[in-house]
């Protein structure tokens, strides 16, 4: 009975790694689908499907953190990692749907380097949720959000071009707002892959 009330962790950890591995696949996804048009139905349903898996794993964390009176990090920090996590996958599919919805007819070069760099953004957030479970690891994960930020800079600088090219050769006026449009969404998602690396960061400093 007594062992019953006491409180637990519950399996954070494990959430923040299956919730950091759709993210990947998410991304792998959208690679896929920045480099062809071919299977564009296919590959938006299979991105959809995606971030419904991460929202299933993002509510049972927030419900495990109602019911859970000691947590291994800070309470703010789970509810804000695994809420700005979902924001991945959650502008994958809106750019997923936004390709399908314009109705674009052919892939840029740049689109798919963001695409690209957002994957490698996924990667990395993979990996350093990862070692999160170890404080131990905190240089390990500091390393690896450092080069979070440098790929989410690389990202800064192929929209600023992407943008330039856009205004400078586009005739088609439609056309460049559906693009406009893409690429800020894919850049966002190397924003919000940042914006995880700061909250881990954080976390490392509370409790490393």
């Amino acid at each position: 009975m007594f062992g019953r009330l006491m409180p637990t962790e519950g399996k954070f950890f494990e959430l923040f790694n299956a919730h950091a591995d759709l993210c990947v696949k998410g991304a792998q996804e959208m690679v896929a689908l920045m480099t062809n048009f071919d299977d564009l139905e296919m590959r938006t349903h299979a991105i959809e499907g995606i971030e419904k898996e991460a929202d299933k794993i993002t509510y049972a964390c927030v419900d495990m953190l109602h019911k859970t009176f000691i947590t291994p990090i800070d309470r703010d920090d789970i509810h804000k990692l695994i809420t700005r996590m979902d924001d991945i996958l959650d502008l994958m599919e809106d750019a997923a749907q936004t390709v399908s919805l314009y109705d674009l007819k052919a892939v840029t070069p740049e689109a798919k380097r963001l695409a690209e760099l957002s994957l490698a953004c996924c990667e990395k957030v993979q990996a350093a949720v990862a070692l999160l479970h170890n404080m131990d690891n905190s240089q390990k994960i500091v390393a690896i959000c450092e080069e979070i930020d440098r790929l989410e800079s690389d990202a800064d600088h192929v929209m600023r071009a992407a943008m330039s090219k856009l205004f400078r050769d586009e005739p088609d006026v439609r056309n460049l707002i559906k693009l406009k449009a893409i690429y800020e969404i894919l850049e966002t998602v190397t924003d919000r892959c940042e914006d995880v690396a700061n909250i881990i960061e954080g976390i490392i400093v509370e409790n490393a």
